[in-house]
């Protein structure tokens, strides 16, 4: 995937979201929070290309967590924010942040 991702970039590609789906039987997950992390970090480094994590981030520590370990530049929270659209609000609470 790393090759792929590094040609991406040289082709202009600017982010890379990492996810290996789910769609294939013989591929297991964890199904633990934050199981595709990995995946971003090593695309990440690997390719030199900015990288998106995604599945189930869903609490405010992990997902500074994994943003300020550089493990990926962004976190996808597609299925969390469906089910609390105030996350953002909730989340700058949590961590501390002023809210205006």
């Amino acid at each position: 995937m790393s090759v792929l991702a590094k040609e991406l970039g040289m082709g202009g590609v600017d982010l890379i979201d990492c996810s290996s789906g789910g769609l294939i039987a013989r591929c297991k997950n964890s199904g633990r929070p934050g199981y595709q992390v990995p995946f971003a970090d090593k695309v990440r480094r690997e390719a030199g290309i900015l990288t998106g994590a995604v599945g189930m981030i869903i609490s405010p520590h992990q997902a500074d967590q994994i943003i300020g370990n550089g493990n990926a530049d962004v976190v996808f929270m597609a299925r969390e924010m469906l089910r609390h659209p105030n996350w953002p609000l909730s989340a700058a609470r949590v961590l501390g942040h002023k809210i205006q």
